[in-house]
């Protein structure tokens, strides 16, 4: 049985789950995190570095198609008019006016340095064709085609970007330096993707059985996460104990498991042997916000 997500156009062990290529030997500290909460017809994305800041983005024919970059402080969206978004501080500036607009979970992503953003293209053919362009609205680039457009996003080397189809069939991941897309092995089912590691070999993701519902591709407030190799497609444990929310790659290769906690959730990060390194409350007032970055 398959889903739609409204788009347009979940064990073999190992030794961990962070990414051993790239895991620094003396990370700097997490201190706070990026998050989101839908309102008003709009978006609220809130980030907390031992005060909170707040953007808000949306209104009128808003879908919920948004990106938070990596530091909060930028928000990228899609209106109904097919025009993509930088909202900052101080401006709301349209940067592409061919975005694909329609549906919640056909989101912009944002590369881990903060400086450009890929997008859907509006189209009716079976794929998707993505666009990167600067986020000052400079040298945009077409990327490719695929069917993973949903929920996007990229590995911190820059090179890919994974994404679910639209009818929660499968992941994707596209090459944006050949420009080829693949299905990432051994997930079949999936209605959010999360993040990539650094070099884009494992991927984190809500599945989803065959009888489950798909969803509408909103973003999830918290999710039950599975990690997965990408070229070999076996599910990789994670090894933190707890009813766990999420889970996400920090830019280093760290991973940040978010963990149900009362009066707080809880972000664990482990390092690239799968070892405990830290463990941070979150402020009471995220308990119930979607965790979008953690920044360390």
């Amino acid at each position: 049985m398959k889903h739609w997500a409204m788009a347009v156009g979940t064990a073999v062990a190992v030794s961990a789950v962070a990414s051993p290529a790239t895991a620094s030997s003396q990370p700097a500290p997490v201190t706070g995190a990026v998050y989101s909460g839908y309102q008003l017809g709009g978006v609220e994305v809130l980030t907390h570095r031992g005060g909170w800041s707040r953007r808000s983005v949306g209104g009128g024919g808003f879908a919920g198609q948004f990106s938070a970059a990596p530091g909060g402080g930028k928000v990228a969206w899609i209106d109904s008019g097919n025009r993509l978004h930088v909202k900052t501080a101080s401006a709301d500036r349209v940067i592409a006016k061919d975005a694909a607009y329609g549906g919640p979970c056909s989101t912009p992503a944002w590369t881990a340095d903060g400086r450009r953003i890929a997008y859907p293209v509006k189209g009716t053919a079976e794929t998707t064709a993505v666009t990167v362009i600067g986020a000052d609205g400079r040298n945009p680039v077409k990327a490719g085609r695929t069917m993973g457009v949903c929920h996007l996003t990229w590995s911190a080397d820059g090179r890919t970007l994974a994404g679910y189809a639209g009818d929660t069939d499968g992941v994707h991941l596209l090459d944006t330096g050949s420009l080829v897309s693949r299905r990432a092995p051994g997930i079949k089912l999936a209605n959010h993707v999360q993040s990539l590691s650094p070099d884009a070999g494992r991927v984190v993701v809500h599945t989803i059985g065959a009888n489950a519902p798909g969803g509408d591709g909103s973003w999830p407030q918290s999710f039950t996460p599975s990690i997965y190799d990408t070229k070999t497609g076996r599910r990789l444990p994670i090894p933190v104990g707890g009813r766990l929310l999420g889970a996400l790659y920090l830019r280093d290769g760290r991973l940040a498991v978010r963990v149900q906690g009362r009066p707080a959730n809880t972000l664990v990060i482990l390092d690239a042997s799968g070892k405990e390194i830290q463990r941070l409350p979150e402020p009471v007032k995220a308990r119930n916000l979607a965790l979008l970055h953690v920044l360390g």
